[in-house]
């Protein structure tokens, strides 16, 4: 088990973990979510020893890590795949750590096999691919086979059959006892991996929980309906205290009730159904929403994300989703020398100097396209 409590650390005036309090308890994989910038990294850091925290602590089986006698044999983690000495071979960089464990020298060729890199046993990894460097790292989490283990990004550079590999891999090394601490940004691969979820953002705890609960308590469940007698099926769950809305493509879309329920009724009226089909938000939605407001870094693009969308219209993004000028919105931009605040700009006059204003400059990169 990991056991985080009040872990804080900061970078001068920059508070990069604010007060985290969580445990991460064996026999699941816990998925580690948030924006980038959120904090994950250095959390992770800090639960290896690898950065001091502030304040607060972090216990690996009610031990810091500084306080573990060969630690690897207790936790094996994944956080940089490239991080190692690129004139070793992949071999003896395993050896290297097995030794300085009291891990068996068989081990490393036990690893070695599991992650499918023994034909490439003897090669140096500095002319490894993205891949192969993963599958390296994950054989060094797997050396001392540790109770506890974690993994940043998994999943980088894999191809499909090693993405599903290293899934069944983490779910199986759950339903071992083990605890498994995995954080990715690939919120479909998280979705099929993980059962529960720990989300931060700016270093704060914004949800714990199964993963199940937290795509219902943060995204909008219904159940979408088709049919060719639509007035018969409102009067029937108007009557069932079940008020449908009409969608743009002219289906029904009824919350609050179960798609059992809804055909129980259609039955008992010999209506005919199309469609009967309960819709739920991916996990990527619900994260969306959830971390609308803790989005440090934001991309501005002309067609945004309907969760985004969303999140913008209620003001859950500070800063977006108000007019120029306006409270909440962008500064509006002051007019040039000699404009009245409000009103239209006149055209230059021929032979007035132009000074430019913030329209006239062209789009970020637009300059050195030109001069190719």
């Amino acid at each position: 088990m990991i056991e985080l409590e009040g872990l804080t650390k900061r970078y001068g005036r920059k508070v990069a973990v604010d007060h985290l309090t969580f445990s991460v308890r064996p026999g699941v994989v816990t998925g580690f979510l948030g924006p980038n910038g959120a904090g994950k990294s250095t959390t992770m850091r800090m639960m290896l020893g690898l950065d001091a925290p502030t304040s607060g602590d972090v216990r690996i089986d009610g031990k810091r890590y500084d306080r573990l006698q060969e630690p690897l044999n207790y936790i094996g983690a994944l956080l940089e795949a490239k991080s190692v000495h690129g004139g070793r071979t992949a071999y003896n960089h395993l050896l290297c750590m097995a030794q300085s464990n009291g891990i068996p020298r068989r081990r490393v060729s036990e690893v070695l096999d599991l992650v499918g890199l023994s034909a490439v046993a003897k090669k140096r990894p500095k002319g490894f691919s993205l891949g192969m460097g993963q599958r390296l790292g994950i054989a060094a989490a797997l050396l001392g086979d540790p109770k506890i283990l974690m993994f940043d990004e998994p999943v980088n550079g894999l191809d499909p059959e090693g993405i599903h590999w290293i899934r069944n891999l983490m779910q199986e090394l759950a339903r071992q006892g083990r605890t498994v601490f995995v954080s990715s940004h690939l919120m479909s691969e998280m979705a099929l991996t993980a059962e529960h979820l720990v989300v931060i953002g700016q270093g704060r705890l914004l949800a714990d929980t199964p993963m199940s609960e937290f795509i219902a308590e943060h995204s909008r469940t219904y159940v979408r309906l088709r049919t060719p007698e639509p007035e018969k099926l409102l009067d029937l769950l108007h009557r069932e205290g079940v008020t449908p809305v009409t969608a743009a493509d002219g289906s029904l879309e009824a919350e609050g009730v179960e798609a059992s329920r809804i055909g129980e009724l259609a039955a008992s009226g010999g209506i005919v159904l199309h469609e009967l089909s309960p819709q739920q938000a991916s996990l990527e939605e619900a994260f969306m929403r959830l971390t609308a407001g803790a989005v440090e870094y934001h991309a501005h693009t002309s067609t945004a994300d309907p969760a985004m969308q969303q999140a913008v219209a209620a003001g859950a993004v500070p800063g977006q989703g108000a007019p120029a000028g306006a409270p909440g919105g962008t500064p509006a931009a002051p007019p040039p020398p000699g404009a009245v605040q409000g009103e239209p700009v006149p055209a230059p006059q021929p032979g007035t100097p132009h000074t430019e204003t913030p329209q006239d400059r062209p789009a970020w990169g637009e300059g050195w396209k030109k001069g190719r």
